[in-house]
């Protein structure tokens, strides 16, 4: 397949990498000093099989999407329609688009922009940016894809690329339960700037992620979405199972630049608001790191 990755962050780059590591041509769009490093020295993985390098195209106009078999739309949240109007132009009528994007409703906004169907998909992955184009894999990459006339055939291609894939017609409950994690864990460690294994190890920190995690399913069970019944013992198993990673929300704080705590515990502030359910400890989270993000821009 033609692959086209917008928003060559740590999520776009480690998926780009085996989708191109598998075969498949793959153009990044990112910020033109990650397309000159591309160009110059190609993508670089880090991972427990050691330091890899491999061939990209990669450039910072959103013409790269043309042609593309495939998009993968992995920018910020907060970026989704900006993101949209930049490709919809250039897209092939026969493209498949993809949304690897944290929060629960990024596919709508942007199948509203693009006017076109777009999938959701549930993003299980540590990773991070330690170079211009130099991921570092911590931890997992499996992926919950929506239901689609497309996705079967896309997840075997994702399956042969190494990239562990199922496809569910309950996607959204699977990025419910993603978004569930997130607001345990994105604020807490990007305000502390530790990783998961170190942050469950603070003083009272698991009572309050017990009490995130409470205000989330109540939020979910009031908007209709399934949410498993042992969802806490999940949340705790990710500070084994990523015990060195530092949330993306973490990453962003750490480099000034705006995170996207809007999408994950402001969601469930704002849907919590609107069905009568209180919501004071994703409230205490959000504020803080609003609080921080505008100490850091002023």
């Amino acid at each position: 397949m033609k692959v086209a990755v917008l928003g060559a962050g740590a999520v776009g780059c480690y998926y780009g990498f085996l989708l191109a590591q598998a075969g498949h041509a793959v153009t990044l769009i990112g910020r033109p000093a990650l397309v000159e490093a591309v160009r110059s020295d190609g993508l670089v993985l880090e991972s427990a099989a050691g330091r890899e390098t491999v061939a990209v195209q990669a450039t910072a106009s959103g013409e790269g999407v043309a042609g593309a078999d495939l998009v993968l739309v992995c920018v910020k949240s907060g970026d989704t329609e900006a993101a949209g109007a930049t490709i919809a132009a250039h897209l092939s009528p026969l493209a498949t688009i993809l949304s690897l994007q944290n929060g629960v409703d990024n596919a709508e906004r942007l199948a509203a922009v693009l006017g076109r169907p777009v999938v959701p998909v549930a993003v299980y992955v540590a990773t991070e940016m330690v170079g211009l184009a130099h991921v570092r894999h911590n931890g997992r990459g499996d992926l919950v894809l929506g239901a689609s006339e497309t996705s079967p055939t896309i997840a075997a291609a994702l399956m042969a690329a190494r990239i562990p894939t199922t496809v569910s017609e309950r996607a959204l409950d699977a990025l419910w339960g993603k978004l569930i994690l997130n607001c345990a864990y994105n604020a807490l460690s990007a305000l502390t700037q530790l990783p998961y294994g170190r942050l469950v190890q603070g003083e009272g920190v698991i009572a309050a992620m017990t009490d995130v995690v409470q205000e989330c399913v109540a939020v979910a069970n009031a908007a209709g979405v399934s949410v498993p019944d042992d969802i806490l013992e999940t949340v705790l198993a990710l500070s084994t199972s990523m015990a060195d990673q530092r949330s993306s929300t973490a990453q962003d704080l750490a480099r000034g630049r705006p995170s996207e705590i809007d999408h994950l515990n402001g969601t469930v502030v704002r849907k919590g608001a609107a069905l009568g359910i209180p919501t004071p400890a994703n409230r205490m989270l959000h504020t803080l790191v609003k609080l921080v993000e505008g100490r850091d821009r002023a």
